[in-house]
C-alpha cells in the first residue's frame, strides 16, 4: 500500500477514514466521483464533515479510477490507495486501518462516501469517548447506520476478519458495539443508486 502523504499529523485521539474505493456498480460508477446538486463531490463533504467533528487527520482511501478522485479530495487529506479495491469493501477497510495505525490516534472514525447528508454533529456524537477499546455505531430509530468508532485496540482483529464485500458490521455485532442513536439528527440513509435531482457521477 502507498499513501499520497499530503499533511503530516502531530498526536490525535480520532482519526477520520473514508471509504471511497469501490467501483460503484449499482450507483453506475464509483461514489469517489459523486457530486451532490450543488456540485459539491461527496468526498469533498466527507472530509469537511470529519473534520469538522474533530477527526484528525483524514484518510481518504481510493481504488477504482483513483487517478479522477484524486483531484476531488481535499488538501487536508491524506489518500490511501488500496490496489486490491476489487476484491470489495474489506480491502478498503484494511487499508484504511493500515494507514490509521501510523498515527498516535487513540480511535478512528469510519464513514463511506455515499452518506453525504450526514451532520458534523452525528460524527461528534459517535465519536464522544474515543477509547482504545471503543466500539461505537451511529443508529437511527434503532436502525444501524455510519458512522463508527472503531478504537485502536480493535485495529488488528477487524482488519483480519472482513473479507470480500463485507465491512466491519459483523465484527461491530459481534463485539457488542455501543449504539448512539442519532436519529434526531439526521435520517440515517445512504446514496445506494443514482438519484438525479440528489447527485449525479461524473
Amino acid at each position: 500500500m502507498r499513501l499520497d502523504v499530503r499533511r503530516s499529523g502531530a498526536a490525535v485521539t480520532v482519526c477520520g477514514i473514508v471509504l471511497a474505493a469501490g467501483a460503484g456498480t449499482r450507483y453506475g460508477g464509483p461514489k469517489a466521483l459523486a457530486r451532490n446538486a450543488e456540485g459539491t463531490p461527496w468526498v469533498a463533504r466527507a472530509v469537511d464533515t470529519l473534520v469538522e467533528a474533530g477527526c484528525a487527520p483524514v484518510f481518504v482511501v481510493l481504488g477504482a479510477r483513483r487517478d479522477e478522485a484524486t483531484s476531488l479530495v481535499p488538501r487536508v487529506a491524506t489518500i490511501v490507495a488500496a490496489p486490491e479495491w476489487a476484491d470489495g469493501l474489506s480491502a478498503s477497510v484494511r487499508a484504511g486501518l493500515a494507514a490509521a495505525s501510523a498515527t498516535a490516534a487513540r480511535a478512528a472514525l469510519v464513514i463511506p462516501v455515499d452518506v453525504p447528508e450526514l451532520p458534523a454533529s452525528a460524527c461528534a456524537r459517535v465519536m464522544a469517548a474515543p477509547t482504545a477499546d471503543a466500539l461505537r455505531q451511529a443508529v437511527y430509530d434503532g436502525g444501524v447506520g455510519h458512522p463508527a468508532l472503531i478504537g485502536r485496540d480493535h485495529w488488528q482483529p477487524v482488519a483480519a476478519q472482513v473479507s470480500g464485500d463485507r465491512g466491519a458490521g459483523a465484527y461491530l455485532r459481534a463485539h457488542g458495539a455501543t449504539p448512539v442513536e442519532c436519529g434526531d439528527l439526521w435520517h440515517g440513509r445512504d446514496v445506494d443508486r443514482a438519484e438525479p435531482q440528489i447527485a449525479s457521477c461524473q
